[in-house]
């Protein structure tokens, strides 16, 4: 069998049966949750989650500090957390950034999403919110999410990242083309750690004392100011200070120039959602400013360094199913995947106790568990009960859930998400070329043009280049023709 030749067939689960549907994930109906019952999504994140080690399989590479929330607007109206409850109010943080693609051992200054993954350790235990800096992401379900990182990850057979293998996947999932766009222009280098966004990106169910919910999406808006590294001025970067972004974060915070960040939310009634004229929980959108106004909450600041990255930052361990009461998931397909998947992630790549290590427990109280033994499991439970119920006065449940049920309804199946008027894989894309510059769409085609020319097949390139006319007409002639002149 050559390198060229590939596996024929249907594809099939690990054990050997056939695969009905690989691009969306069971839900509860139309709409509704993932279900734990789809043992093909299952099977593929938790394999996923197994394939190296001991390094993370994405955003290994990683910085990370620990600071203070303050609450400075009052949103007990949409929430009963309790971080958020009254304005002046302190919470103890850490945050990590990453970059997503490449190992711990690749530079900072390259053309990649970065991780902005917090945790707030707030009196209720830690609330995880594991974002990016972009609002977008690249799909938007999470069954296709192993099959998306393997294009950005070394091919199996020549060891290196494939613009084959990269565009391929794009061109045939149009969804991507607002992220793309997102990642090719500007802001797909920042140039440093505290000079970008970052944005929870996904949506978020907000519940308050009377029950009633809301559906929010976070922003954290620099106080430094946006600045971006050109694609020449980061391969310079990159060949002299692999570190940059590392160093430039530990610096600042070592001569007291502590970086901030203005913390806004973005607030939907539930009732909205329903009629909402494109899907709100598709992360591969953003909802308009003039639909939903940002609304500040909070500031952030960084202003302590770890004072061991192994420890501290290696072995943060983040999980987007930690919630607080107050806050809780929504139906978005990506982030149910991902409320499984990244604690998955940890318990094989650290351990069963990952929560146990200094960085990872919470500051209020110790956890109240029955979780025993396993690996780095430090006896802290002594002699104690490790059952439930019991009648030797150990931790009982409250009764009280940290979010509101989702109503659901129909039946079982792949289903894809509902329908909505505007719902659209190009409108947000070509939206946001418009709203570029002159100069700045000229350095999106040319980022652009520069990674498909090196693709090895013309319809490969093509098709990639048509989810952009798709998206507007002069992107993609001002693409196609910038291709052509380089591929000659």
């Amino acid at each position: 069998m050559t390198v060229q030749d590939n596996i024929t067939g249907p594809l099939t689960t690990e054990s050997g049966a056939p695969v009905a549907d690989n691009q969306n994930g069971e839900t509860a109906g139309v709409g509704g949750p993932v279900l734990i019952q789809d043992q093909h999504l299952i099977e593929k994140l938790a394999h996923f989650n197994r394939e190296r080690i001991p390094e993370r399989i994405v955003h290994a590479r990683g910085a990370g500090a620990y600071g203070t929330f303050t609450v400075t607007a009052d949103v007990s109206q949409y929430t009963r957390a309790s971080f958020l409850s009254e304005v002046g109010k302190e919470t103890e943080t850490f945050l990590r950034f990453s970059t997503v693609a490449g190992s711990l051992g690749s530079a900072d200054a390259v053309r990649d999403p970065r991780g902005f993954a917090l945790k707030f350790y707030t009196e209720d235990g830690n609330y995880d919110l594991v974002g990016n800096n972009t609002p977008v992401f690249f799909i938007k379900d999470a069954i296709k999410f192993p099959d998306f990182i393997h294009t950005q990850k070394r091919d199996p057979y020549t060891g290196s990242q494939e613009a084959d293998n990269v565009w391929d996947f794009w061109g045939l999932s149009p969804e991507a083309t607002h992220q793309v766009t997102w990642l090719f222009g500007d802001r797909g280098i920042p140039s440093s750690y505290r000079h970008m966004n970052g944005y929870g990106s996904h949506t978020f169910q907000w519940n308050n004392a009377a029950g009633e919910v809301f559906w929010v999406k976070y922003h954290f808006k620099t106080d430094q100011g946006i600045k971006n590294l050109t694609a020449a001025e980061a391969a310079e970067t990159a060949g002299l200070d692999p570190d940059s972004h590392q160093r430039d974060l530990r610096e600042a915070i070592e001569r007291g120039d502590f970086p901030t960040w203005t913390v806004q939310v973005q607030i939907m009634p539930a009732a909205d959602a329903a009629n909402y004229r494109f899907n709100p929980f598709d992360l591969t959108k953003v909802w308009p400013h003039e639909d939903y106004p940002p609304i500040e909450i909070g500031k952030l600041e960084l202003n302590r360094n770890p004072r061991n990255i192994f420890a501290e930052v290696e072995q943060s361990a983040f999980s987007p199913a930690h919630f607080v009461p107050g806050i809780g998931p929504s139906p978005d397909k990506m982030l149910q995947g991902r409320l499984f998947a990244y604690g998955d992630a940890h318990r094989y790549r650290v351990g069963i106790n990952a929560d146990h290590l200094p960085v990872n427990r919470p500051h209020a109280a110790e956890a109240r568990t029955y979780g025993r033994d396993g690996f780095l499991y430090d006896g802290r439970h002594a002699g104690a009960k490790n059952y439930e119920p019991n009648s030797f006065g150990g931790p009982a449940e409250t009764g009280r859930p940290l979010w509101q049920p989702s109503a659901v309804s129909g039946l079982t199946g792949d289903h894809a998400a509902p329908s909505h008027a505007e719902d659209d894989d190009f409108v947000q894309a070509g939206n946001l070329y418009r709203l570029m510059s002159d100069d700045e769409k000229a350095r999106l085609i040319e980022n652009l043009a520069q990674f498909i020319a090196t693709v090895s097949r013309d319809d490969i390139a093509q098709r990639a280049i048509e989810n952009f006319r798709k998206a507007d007409a002069d992107y993609g002639k001002r693409l196609e023709a910038a291709v052509q002149a380089l591929r000659g």
